[in-house]
């Protein structure tokens, strides 16, 4: 009888707070002697641009920590393969010590990512042949313009599984496409042994069996770490898998973690501190509506449109005036967000306003988690070049009653698309996704054009800082 023993993690989402238990409790378990051995794989959102570090180093900072886990396989989420540019995306392994599994995404000629392989066998020391697959979450609509070919689970599993037919023993699924997909395939393809999920944040204490197929998770941020067993008789077949999660809360801190942990924050502060974007006037000194305003103003000239539309709980804090930082905007919006471009018809953008106005006062302290929001609050909607009647719900589009017959062009974020409060966006808008700059990005790149740091009275407090 053959004993492995899988580590696995997900969704770790940058929360470097828990990494220095995560990497001890990793280090430890690889050397797990009381097994016949041990393999250590990630399901993908290892990084998140609203950490500070992970921005400033376009993940390179969550790379090097992640080899220093020894991990033996992972699979990349959505915050890799679309809150990244295409180019960052392609380097972004390029220091990696671990093979990345994929076998959904493609170039746009269909080729395959340099820096994945569609799957692979691990030969164990018993000679188990175990067979890997790595999936990720099949999001045409934000994959494509960012020059990306997303492939759909089913198509990929038909084309993959029939190539690896007899050449493994085990099975082993690492996805990053939420626990409704996994019991998908669980149902549909029961070769199947064991499913190492991520991506709908789900909690698995004991994992989850759907048909014969072991389906495992372990919540979010690194609050939990993976520790499944699986038992293989001699002629290498599964004979029983035992999933479970250890919480990171109770594996043991040392003195130097908070150290360790502050410095990464810090780390990421320094660098972006020290890219300068613009000298704000006095008007934006902690004014949230003027950011606002001028938010609107940035991601209507980035869409080519005269309309857009922002809420405040986006703006974590106001901007301040005078020198404004890479560092001052990541921390205002350090959402993985990017703008669209929705045409709809007068009378769609009737009843989109309609959807907002309706909800403005549920929104307005509704606490919101996912869909690339990082704030606390989804908070009042703003309007640029729109206006409302609430007496005679008249909606008036510069000035003009809206026609219902004619297109508009409303700049709005992919993070109003996704939320479900605003369906018509969804439903009849033709959406354009404006890749690959994030809201920030956006934002950064107007202002410094209508604030330039070259000739403001603050020039010379900006070249001290640069050269500092």
């Amino acid at each position: 009888m053959e004993k492995i023993r899988i580590l696995h993690t997900n969704d770790l989402h940058s929360h470097f707070e828990h990494f220095p238990k995560i990497g001890r409790y990793l280090r430890a378990a690889q050397k797990d002697k009381s097994v016949d051995q041990v393999f250590t794989f990630d399901a993908g959102d290892f990084m998140d641009r609203s950490h500070p570090l992970t921005d400033a180093t376009y993940g390179q900072a969550n790379i090097k920590l992640m080899n220093s886990f020894h991990y033996d396989a992972i699979t990349i989420g959505n915050n890799e393969g679309i809150s990244n540019s295409h180019c960052v995306v392609e380097k972004l392994f390029d220091h990696a010590n671990f093979p990345v599994i994929l076998a959904n995404l493609r170039e746009e000629d269909d080729s395959m990512p340099h820096w994945a392989v569609q799957d692979k066998i691990l030969l164990t020391k018993k000679g188990t042949r175990i067979g890997l697959i790595g999936l990720t979450a099949a999001y045409p609509l934000s994959y494509e313009p960012n020059h990306w070919h997303v492939k759909m689970l089913k198509e990929t599993m038909d084309s993959v599984l029939p190539k690896m037919k007899g050449q493994y023993d085990v099975l082993i699924l690492i996805t990053h496409i939420g626990l409704n997909m996994d019991n998908f395939l669980a149902k549909n393809y029961p070769e199947i042994d064991l499913i190492v999920g991520g991506h709908s944040h789900d909690l698995l204490p004991h994992g989850k069996k759907v048909k014969n197929v072991w389906i495992t998770q372990t919540g979010k941020w690194g609050n939990y770490v993976g520790d499944t067993y699986m038992e293989i008789d001699d002629n290498h077949h599964v004979q029983k898998i035992t999933p479970h999660v250890e919480p990171t809360s109770l594996m043991k801190s040392k003195p130097d973690d908070e150290k360790t942990i502050l410095g990464y924050r810090q780390k990421g502060k320094e660098i972006l501190s020290h890219e300068l974007v613009a000298d704000l006037p006095e008007k934006y000194d902690n004014d949230r509506e003027a950011a606002l305003q001028v938010s609107m103003d940035a991601i209507a000239n980035f869409a080519g449109t005269k309309l857009a539309m922002l809420s405040s709980g986006l703006f974590l804090t106001p901007f301040k005036k005078g020198i404004l930082t890479k560092y001052d905007l990541q921390r205002a919006l350090p959402h993985s967000m990017h703008v669209v471009r929705s045409t709809l018809k007068g009378s769609d953008l009737w009843r989109l306003i309609m959807e907002i106005e309706k909800n403005r006062h549920f929104l307005d302290q509704f606490p919101l988690q996912g869909m690339s929001f990082r704030g606390k609050i989804f908070g009042q909607m703003y309007y640029k070049g729109i206006k409302f009647d609430p007496m005679s719900r008249v909606v008036f589009v510069n000035g003009k009653e809206v026609d219902p017959y004619q297109e508009y062009q409303i700049a709005v974020l992919d993070h109003y698309v996704l939320v479900p409060f605003f369906p018509t966006l969804a439903i009849v808008g033709d959406n354009d996704f404006l890749f690959p700059q994030f809201l920030r990005e956006v934002i950064g790149d107007y202002l410094a054009k209508k604030y330039p740091l070259a000739g403001s009275e603050n020039n010379g407090r900006a070249n001290e800082q640069q050269k500092s």
